[in-house]
């Protein structure tokens, strides 16, 4: 995908996309809420929202790709508008962490959670991070306690590295343990179709 190239892909259920200005406000009432923000350093307040959309912003504007919007499809397949949260890729910048990598994340409302909209929409993000962005490997990272996030990767096809785990008090005080899966092209091209949908 060339710089600049506005981001837009559509799975079976799903549309991922780049941000409009009228995004932040919806996306902040449905995913700024304790049982979203629990592994996450918790509800955010102003500072805190400001520093997020910046970061956001920024691996777009410096890297080409960020955490995209996800916005739910309706039963027949054309656009509801729904938000359901975002997926994307950025670039590793947690220190302790592997820095530079290329990172997978997601973060939904709770209400959409169980019904595989999460797996669908990092399906996507994974494929455009091999076949786009040409990754050698995608990493993930959560906090130890986190168990659906860390059971989707595994879901994922990712596999555990404890080579990559580092302490950080930033999403999780108590145990401050961040782990991390990875997933290398070879082990996506074995495991993986292209879904169909094209960037427009």
């Amino acid at each position: 995908m060339a710089d600049g190239e506005a981001f837009h892909q559509e799975t079976e259920r799903l549309v991922l996309r780049d941000w409009r200005e009228t995004d932040w406000d919806e996306f902040l009432r449905l995913t700024n809420a304790p049982a979203v923000m629990r592994w996450l350093g918790g509800v955010m307040d102003d500072e805190g929202i400001a520093k997020a959309r910046e970061r956001i912003e920024s691996y777009r504007r410096d890297h080409g790709h960020t955490f995209w919007v996800v916005e739910r499809r309706n039963d027949g397949g054309h656009l509801s508008g729904e938000m359901l949260g975002f997926c994307g890729l950025k670039r590793a910048n947690q220190p302790g962490g592997p820095i530079g990598d290329m990172e997978i994340g997601w973060r939904l409302r709770e209400d959409a959670w169980g019904r595989g909209y999460a797996r669908e929409a990092a399906e996507r993000a994974l494929q455009v991070g091999f076949l786009d962005y040409s990754a050698p490997h995608i990493i993930a990272l959560t906090a130890e306690r986190n168990v659906g996030s860390w059971r989707l990767m595994e879901r994922l096809g990712m596999a555990r590295r404890r080579d990559l785990d580092f302490n950080s008090p930033d999403f999780d005080p108590e145990l401050g343990t961040i782990i991390a899966y990875s997933i290398t092209r070879a082990e996506w091209d074995a495991n993986s179709t292209p879904q169909s949908g094209a960037a427009a």
